[in-house]
């Protein structure tokens, strides 16, 4: 079929597409299509930004668990044997006991007793397990110190420090695992 309109008639509409906005009038209405174009945009914007925000708090969160379970597992080899080492410091305290009433004879017997508690005290250091330094007049450090009494201080420069030590305190790894017990001067 042929197309029988007019071409006056084809002007016309020709003309009403492309009409100028008078002047009152705002360019509200033909912005409005152009924002209906960037919104979409905008919105995969800050839904692509909040998913990059996501997934890198996802990553430091991952990567945090990672550290603290490697840490942990570290912190169990080392310490594995911890029950087992509290359990034989009460034999090292025998042995140092018994050191003392030996220490005046010289025969065979303490002579294979002396052995027998410096394998048993390098056994200990081979896991870690160290002594703790308690001298008489240093500071009382409730860190590393268990404090059973408290005495007058024979001398004012006593106050507040260690006079005695009743029991020796032990570390494994630079971890206390039996406080040392002390008795200080007030």
């Amino acid at each position: 079929m042929e197309n029988h309109t007019q071409p006056e008639q084809e002007l016309e509409k020709h003309d009403e597409l492309n009409t100028e906005i008078p002047k009152g009038q705002s360019e509200e209405t033909t912005e409005a299509p152009a924002k209906e174009e960037i919104d979409p945009l905008k919105k995969l914007q800050d839904e692509l930004a909040e998913a990059k925000d996501k997934y890198v708090r996802l990553y430091a969160e991952f990567d945090n668990y990672r550290r603290r379970s490697a840490k942990e597992k570290l912190e169990m080899i080392q310490s594995a044997n911890e029950q087992l080492l509290k359990a034989l410091l009460p034999v090292s305290d025998d042995f140092e006991r018994a050191e003392k009433s030996y220490k005046d004879r010289t025969d065979k017997e303490a002579e294979g007793f002396v052995l027998i508690q410096n394998k048993f005290k390098k056994t200990l250091e081979q896991y870690n397990v160290k002594p703790m330094d308690t001298v008489v007049g240093s500071v009382f450090d409730a860190d590393l110190h268990e404090a059973i009494t408290q005495v007058p201080a024979p001398e004012e420069k006593l106050k507040g420090k260690i006079i005695d030590t009743v029991e020796k305190g032990y570390l494994l790894n630079d971890k206390v695992i039996r406080f040392a017990k002390v008795v200080v001067g007030s």
